[in-house]
């Protein structure tokens, strides 16, 4: 999934991520060395250094997972799926200026455009950055995976 995201956004300098075992893996790690991307782990205990996630976590608990009756890890994922593109695509975001994700990333593609052309003929230097629920909303897979998994065991212990 994150492959994707490279693909589709290009290659981030870094990624702020919490202490979570999909996050810490050996793989992850060597994922990350190999694309040559910085890790930025939170200190342990201190879920308010990465609130954006933390919201979104909430968001995805309430809206999706709590209201949806997943039958196989196939189900959760295409439930998981449809839920994420109307996050994505449908849904304006205040923080966004009441654009959705996709609007906004197009902007800020247009005008990283725009400053690469006039940094080459200018010399000048600015950012547009990606709103953290965006990058959030749309590279989480392994957690969802795993809450997913979580939530299909609690169901079925008590069922």
């Amino acid at each position: 999934m994150l492959d994707e995201v490279i693909a589709q956004r290009g290659r981030p300098q870094a990624i702020r991520c919490d202490n979570g075992p999909e996050l810490t893996s050996r793989h992850f790690l060597a994922w990350s060395v190999e694309w040559k991307i910085e890790l930025r782990h939170i200190q342990p205990g201190k879920p308010t250094q990465n609130a954006h996630v933390e919201s979104f976590h909430g968001r995805l608990r309430e809206e999706c997972l709590r209201l949806s009756w997943f039958t196989n890890l196939f189900d959760a994922r295409r439930k998981i799926t449809s839920w994420r593109k109307g996050y994505n695509e449908e849904r304006p975001h205040s923080s966004l200026d009441y654009r959705t994700p996709t609007e906004f990333a197009h902007i800020c593609r247009a005008k990283r455009s725009h400053v690469n052309e006039r940094r080459r003929d200018t010399g000048s230097l600015r950012t547009c950055r990606l709103s953290a629920a965006t990058t959030v909303a749309v590279s989480l897979l392994g957690t969802l995976t795993n809450m997913v998994k979580r939530e299909c065991r609690s169901t079925s212990v008590a069922m």
